[in-house]
């Protein structure tokens, strides 16, 4: 319980953090362009760190064609499809439909996984999206899906099915002995080399910005936001399941919205204020063990004073 609430808080701020670092690095480079050099070098660290560990990094070619799938939906196509989204939407916008990530996991987990739907995790997510909506209020009220808005809704939408995918496929990779720092390795590896590929065809120059800001940016996103962020949270997929894992991102916003406070002069509203509690009641719903359907079947039992069926009893119950 401890470890997972450390990767899971770990997982939170940094990525909360790292819009401060993508901030940075837009402006000279091109955006494409500066995630090939994100994840180019996230990798490079992560096989360098695997070779002074010792770790096994020999897999079979079943096992790598896996590992390739989830770095082109983890850590390349989406991330390109949510760069496409931002020239239409903005990112309050964009953040909003990310945020319906938490539902792909739920049915992506139960189509592909067999994962049990758990009441509280979707009760959770309704409660989350509901908070998150009401946070970026003000530019939802002004969302229109006629011309850019649709393209962009269908392109956030598309990144945010694809990052599923890729939660998904961690899952599968872990359930199968595959290791989570070795696979995002390749992952990042085979994700990189997608993205080149995209900005090779996308006839992108490849420059570079020598600022400390810049490069003080990408080595934050390369090793905190790829290395120990995704480390953390894909360890978090397979420890208590993609759908519990993924309200960590409804989080995001939250702590980017309190550093933009301190740093930005951000002014909140009573929704955004109200929104946070929704999120947190929702994060606090969802992360629960105890299983709604079992605890009810144990509180009828008890109405009718008898002792619940071993098999009625909820996750984590304890006479």
């Amino acid at each position: 319980m401890i470890r997972n609430l450390s990767l899971y808080t770990v997982t939170v701020l940094i990525w909360g953090s790292t819009w401060l670092g993508i901030k940075f690095q837009l402006g000279e480079v091109d955006p494409l362009v500066s995630v090939v050099y994100r994840f180019s070098l996230a990798s490079v660290l992560l096989f360098t760190w695997c070779g002074l560990r010792g770790l096994p990094m020999h897999f079979a070619v079943r096992d790598h064609l896996f590992i390739a799938l989830q770095g082109a939906c983890l850590f390349a196509v989406n991330y390109w499809l949510f760069y496409l989204a931002e020239v239409h939407l903005t990112s309050g916008i964009v953040a909003v439909m990310f945020s319906t990530i938490v539902f792909w996991n739920i049915l992506n987990g139960r189509l592909f996984l067999k994962t049990p739907l758990r009441t509280n995790v979707i009760g959770g997510a309704l409660l989350g999206i509901a908070g998150i909506c009401l946070v970026f209020w003000p530019e939802l009220s002004g969302f229109s899906l006629a011309d850019d808005g649709f393209r962009g809704f269908v392109l956030s939408m598309a990144a945010t099915l694809l990052a599923s995918f890729g939660n998904i496929l961690s899952a599968r990779n872990q359930r199968h002995g595959l290791p989570v720092v070795q696979t995002n390795a390749y992952g990042m590896a085979y994700g990189t080399l997608l993205m080149l590929a995209a900005v090779l065809i996308a006839g992108k120059p490849f420059t570079i910005d020598l600022s400390a800001p810049y490069i003080i940016s990408l080595l934050y996103l390369a090793l905190f936001g790829s290395v120990i962020a995704f480390g953390c949270y894909l360890t978090l997929v397979g420890s208590i399941g993609a759908d519990r894992a993924s309200y960590a991102t409804l989080l995001f916003p939250v702590i980017a919205l309190i550093i933009s406070t301190m740093l930005e002069g951000y002014q909140w509203s009573l929704p955004a204020v109200a929104g946070v509690a929704v999120i947190l009641a929702g994060n606090a719903l969802s992360l629960a063990k105890i299983d709604l359907p079992a605890f009810r079947s144990r509180i009828v039992a008890m109405k009718k004073g008898r002792q619940p069926h071993e098999s009625s009893r909820p996750e984590g119950w304890k006479p």
